[in-house]
This record gives structure tokens, sequence and C-alpha cells, in this order.
């Protein structure tokens, strides 16, 4: 608010312990074990109630309650109560520690968030390797606010991240994936991932992808940049976005490779390659970020009608068409061809089927030549060389 911007949800803290707050409200519910919170329905709206947190000890009392960290720093437990000001000390950055008092409508600032604030500035709380120990999730957490922002990170703020950033390889892959959505799908993408470029972030969200950035024979860089830009401006222009079609996107490179390695080294049928590449490749990035089935399936669909769009001769082009997955599909080839790949014209051609009229259409799938030519030789291409004939 104080950027003149609006705020997407509110949070609600209070002295009133978790079981004391429920008791003041019909429809509020008790969640979470590690971090007690009180979700509270108000019309359409979920309110995030949470109780002033202070610092604890390494130790858990008889009732479980109190915080617990392990050997490393990791906040285990953190249901340890206090006052405002010991409550503002415990969060992480200095501007996310300002407290707007409804009752007075006046802003608290124990941290001194409101100068740094005024500076664009994202800096820690405390020592910066200690907190990030205790969370490392605030890393990306510093990058999400410097892009959503457009602040810069604090030098000692920034100097930790990289030395610390495999500790985001302990984190629970479910969290992960929630905050790859913050970052990714929050309408600052682009800027988010330089951010985690900046910081060597985004190996521990999506590492098959990482591990293709600097490859020559792909333009996944490209693709990345593409797709998050392209998210980005549908989510100003107030459409739509889905994980699955990220996901989908920024996985393509990683899958297309694995499947042309099972064409050429177990002589798969085309289609059977690509399901046992999704598999593989799903079964890697669940390990860092835990997709969820309802957005795994369509990732499926998505990568199998990458396979069946350049195959559009005769009635196969109306059926493609109908599919449920098919604009997603169309809008990834689109992406491919925006990042380098060529593929023939297949973009322009179901752009302009789309448009075309009945008879129009009729007259595309006349002039349509074999689907089978192209994916030959895009595969011939793509074949390893003997290694005997290297040699």
């Amino acid at each position: 608010m104080l950027l003149g911007e609006k705020p997407k949800d509110f949070d609600v803290t209070t002295s009133a312990h978790p079981e004391e707050a429920v008791e003041l409200f019909h429809r509020g519910r008790l969640i979470g074990r590690r971090f007690k919170l009180l979700h509270v329905r108000f019309g359409r709206e979920l309110i995030e109630v949470a109780t002033f947190r202070a610092g604890h000890d390494s130790e858990d009392n008889d009732d479980g309650e109190q915080g617990r960290q392990a050997a490393s720093g990791l906040i285990l437990r953190d249901n340890v109560y206090g006052t405002i000001e010991e409550d503002a000390l415990r969060r992480d950055f200095t501007v996310n520690a300002l407290y707007y008092c409804a009752k007075d409508y006046s802003i608290y600032d124990f941290a001194n968030g409101y100068p740094d604030l005024q500076k664009r500035i994202i800096r820690m709380i405390g020592d910066p390797e200690q907190r990030y120990r205790e969370d490392p999730v605030r890393m990306l957490r510093a990058a999400r606010f410097a892009a959503k922002l457009g602040f810069e990170i604090e030098p000692d703020t920034a100097e930790p991240i990289h030395r610390l950033s495999s500790l985001l390889a302990r984190i629970a892959p479910a969290r992960l994936f929630d905050e790859s959505l913050k970052l990714l799908q929050g309408g600052y993408g682009a800027a988010a991932f330089r951010q985690l470029q900046r910081f060597d972030l985004f190996r521990y969200l999506f590492p098959l992808t990482h591990a293709q950035l600097d490859q020559t024979d792909w333009p996944t860089a490209t693709l990345v940049q593409q797709v998050l830009r392209n998210t980005d401006r549908r989510l100003e222009q107030g459409k739509s976005v889905t994980p699955a079609f990220m996901f989908a996107a920024l996985l393509w490179y990683p899958l297309y490779e694995r499947y042309l390695n099972l064409l050429d080294e177990e002589d798969l049928p085309p289609l059977q390659a690509l399901h046992e590449a999704a598999n593989q490749i799903l079964s890697a990035q669940v390990k860092s970020t835990a997709i969820p089935k309802r957005f795994s399936a369509p990732m499926r669909e998505i990568w199998e009608l990458q396979l069946r769009l350049p195959r559009y001769k005769g009635k196969r082009a109306d059926q493609l068409v109908s599919h449920p997955r098919f604009r997603a599909a169309y809008d990834l080839v689109i992406l491919r061809e925006s990042a380098g790949e060529d593929l023939e014209g297949l973009g322009k051609w179901w752009t302009d089927y789309q448009q075309a009229n009945e008879a129009q259409r009729q007259q595309m799938q006349r002039n349509t030549f074999s689907d089978e030519q192209p994916q030959k030789r895009r595969r011939k291409r793509r074949r390893k060389p003997n290694p005997s004939q290297q040699a």
C-alpha cells in the first residue's frame, strides 16, 4: 500500500494464541504443525491469522508447542509466542516487518523497514547467513521481492546466497513447487528468472532445464525467457495461466532430448518413446518440485500434441483442434518457433487454419503433404554418430 500498489490479500497478526483466536470465529480453522495458523473464511476471502512469534531454543517442551531447530539451524517448528516487537524481529526482511494497525490507521515499524522501503532496499533482519540457515526458502523470497518490487538486495543480504544456495536441496519438493509458482506465475516471472540465475537458485527448482541453459544444441534459455515473458503478458492482460503449461514448456527440451535418445538407443516407436521420456522427466523433476497429478496429466497431453500437431493431413486437423489441450500445445509450438527452432512453418499453418472458414480449411487439408518425411528428417539429423566411426 505504501508503494501505491493494490494488495493481493491481507494477513492478520495478533497476540491471541491460535486456540484462543479460533474461538472468536464461526468459520475459522487451525492449520499447520510446523507453523500453526488460523484460516478464517470472510465471505469469499480467506484471511490468514498468525500469532506473534518470539525467539526459541533448540529443545521441545513437554507439549511439543515450543520451537525446535535442527543442528544445521533449520527451523523445524516455530510455535513460540511473544510480543509484537519480538514478532517483528523474527520476520525475514525489514520491509516485510511493517504492521498496519486497523484500530488507529498507523504503521508500526520495529525494524527500520520504512526507510528501506523508501530506498527500495531488501535487507535481512539479523545475521543473513543465520537467517538463511533457519529457512533456506528466504533466499527465494529475497529474489522474489527484488523481482516483484524492483528493489535492490542489500550487499550483506545478497552475499551469502551463492554460498548457501545448496541448502534448498533440503526443502520439501511440495514447498518448492509453491515457491516456484509465486516466483514465475506472479506477473514478474522474467525478472524473477534473472534474479534466480544471478544467485544460482534456478537449478534447485528446475535442475534438468538448468543443465541445458548453456548448451548450444537447444534454445532452452531463449524458450524459458519467452515462456516467462508470455506468462507475464497474459497476467497483465487479465488472462488465465496454468502451472501445467509453464512446467510443460520449461521442461520441453529436456523431455525432447530424452525422447530422441530413446528413439536412437532403444529403437522404440515414437509415441512409446515419448511416454517413457515423460515418465523419466517427471520422476526426476518431482524430486525438486512436487508437481501435483492434476498438472502432470495435462503436461503429458501437451507434450504428446507436439508430436501430433505436425501430422495434420486430412481430417486429423479438425480432430486436433477439438482436443482440450490444443490451445496450450499450439502456444508451445509458437514459443518454440519464437525461440529459434525451425518447425518448417508449423505455427503459421495452424494459425492460418484456425482463422480459416470451412471452405478454406478443406483446401488447406487438400494441399498438405505427407507428414512422415519431416519427422524422419528431424530424427535423422539428431541421430548420434557411431562411437567407432568417431574414433
